[in-house]
């Protein structure tokens, strides 16, 4: 087992990507059981199977990048890398929601109020906590490193 520091104070980090990785592979094996027509999952996701493929996409984009932030090993505050993993999550989960609820797909009808403050919540913690640790790791290139 590796200890705590090897992880630059980002275990969250490691951790969220490696969940919304399970995430991506469990949407991609539903992707496969709609493709057989397996009747559970046609009732479960109802909307258009675009939206299911977007979520798939998206969790595998927002695993990507949480890695990739990660391997900077630059530490981050926790606040930020929590962001970023609930961001990545919620981020994600709307296109889930869409297909599995297609009235919130439906552009004649505005969105219930919930999902609205949902969206507006998910945009605001992805912004900040990939944002955040943009600046965050950017400001450490500045500064003179021993090698």
């Amino acid at each position: 087992m590796q200890s705590a520091d090897q992880h630059a104070g980002n275990i969250v980090l490691i951790r969220g990507a490696a969940l919304w990785m399970l995430m991506a592979l469990l949407l991609a094996w539903c992707m496969i059981g709609l493709n057989f027509e397996v009747g559970p999952l046609k009732a479960i996701f109802a909307g258009k199977f675009t939206r299911l493929l977007q979520a798939h996409i998206d969790f595998l984009l927002m695993s990507a990048l949480i890695f990739g932030y990660y391997a900077t090993k630059v530490t981050l505050p926790w606040h930020v890398s929590l962001a970023m993993v609930v961001g990545a999550f919620t981020n994600s989960s709307l296109f889930l929601l869409m297909a599995i609820f297609p009235t919130l797909d439906n552009p004649e009808l505005p969105p219930p109020m919930l999902f609205q403050w949902y969206l507006f919540a998910s945009l605001i913690t992805t912004s900040y906590g990939f944002g955040k640790g943009a600046v965050i790791i950017f400001k450490s290139t500045l500064q003179p490193h021993t090698y």
